[in-house]
């Protein structure tokens, strides 16, 4: 099992960020051991995008932990819906996270909204699948294309970022935590940025779009693959239209 030496912050973070990661971090420490790799590949300083796996209700704080340590606390891109929650909306906005409105006229605010935050160096942090992955042995499905989309009308570079783990501290949609007294090993892997050189100039067209994320995502999985030692499906799921007011019978 691997460690690092948690990297000082030294980008701007509101206090109440700071007052969480006082909080949770040691909770994490107390509940998880740490599988941690490709640190050497999160900028010490400047604007990027993460993008990760989705698999987990607290895969997220994995990730944020793994960042956090790395210097580099990260501004999520969080689903609109979550912020109308009464205590954890709130929580949400005193944190400076991103709420995205789907499938509204308010969707492209998320966009500039994450982009005001690139200019300003912050780590922006995305789930490109939008929500837990359906499929059936938690590989990471097919994307939307909102990260791709960032990226080339931004500019930043994107670390993708493997997890596995998080499962085993609250399984997908599950209403209890698992045994922590095992203090399960969380894996998370970054890999060096995704080369979106080419498609750059075309930062407007949505194929292009789509082409990123498609890069984005193979990476990522290929992260996650190296992480479970295993192989992934050939093609990765895609979700249904039905499948997302549903929960999987998985």
């Amino acid at each position: 099992m691997t460690t690092v030496k948690r990297r000082p912050i030294r980008q701007r973070v509101p206090w109440s960020y700071r007052a969480v990661i006082g909080t949770l971090r040691p909770v994490l420490m107390g509940i998880t051991r740490r599988d941690w790799s490709g640190g050497e590949h999160i900028p010490a300083s400047g604007a990027f995008i993460v993008a990760s796996n989705h698999y987990s209700e607290v895969d997220p704080l994995m990730l944020a932990h793994f960042l956090v340590d790395h210097g580099r606390p990260p501004f999520f891109l969080a689903k609109s819906s979550l912020f109308a929650v009464p205590v954890l909306g709130a929580a949400l906005r005193s944190l400076e996270h991103v709420p995205v409105h789907r499938a509204t006229s308010r969707a492209t605010d998320a966009l500039a909204a994450a982009r005001a935050a690139l200019a300003e160096g912050k780590c922006i942090a995305i789930m490109p699948e939008g929500t837990l992955t359906r499929d059936p042995d938690l590989w990471p499905m097919k994307a939307r294309p909102g990260v791709g989309r960032l990226a080339l009308t931004s500019g930043a570079p994107v670390v993708p970022v493997g997890q596995w783990g998080a499962q085993e501290v609250l399984a997908r949609y599950a209403r209890r935590p698992g045994n922590l007294l095992r203090r399960p090993i969380q894996k998370v892997r970054a890999g060096p940025p995704v080369d979106l050189s080419d498609l750059m100039a075309r930062k407007d067209d949505p194929r292009a779009h789509a082409e990123a994320t498609a890069r984005v995502m193979a990476a990522v999985t290929g992260l996650v693959a190296e992480l479970r030692g295993e192989t992934p499906p050939d093609t990765p799921y895609e979700m249904k239209a039905g499948e997302r007011h549903r929960r999987p019978s998985s």
